[in-house]
């Protein structure tokens, strides 16, 4: 069985945030860097259950993962 291709707009749609490229951009942007020390599902710009969401796709390499890992990329780059 093929696992579901999720990308970026689909994760926000998931966490309920808005979903439209420059919503995620302007998000990114907002929060970024995040600190080398706080893990994605740690950072201080969740609520509970979206840190969760995130917290059980990383760590059970879930579908959402690899899009997970994307977000996690982005808000650490220092552009």
């Amino acid at each position: 069985m093929e696992r579901p291709v999720h990308n970026m707009s689909h994760l926000f749609a998931q966490l309920g945030q808005p979903n439209d490229e420059a919503a995620i951009a302007r998000f990114i942007e907002s929060h970024r860097p995040l600190a080398e020390t706080v893990q994605l599902h740690e950072a201080p710009f969740w609520t509970a259950s979206q840190a969760g969401f995130l917290r059980e796709a990383l760590l059970q390499d879930a579908d959402w993962a690899e899009v997970a890992d994307e977000l996690n990329a982005e808000l650490r780059a220092r552009h």
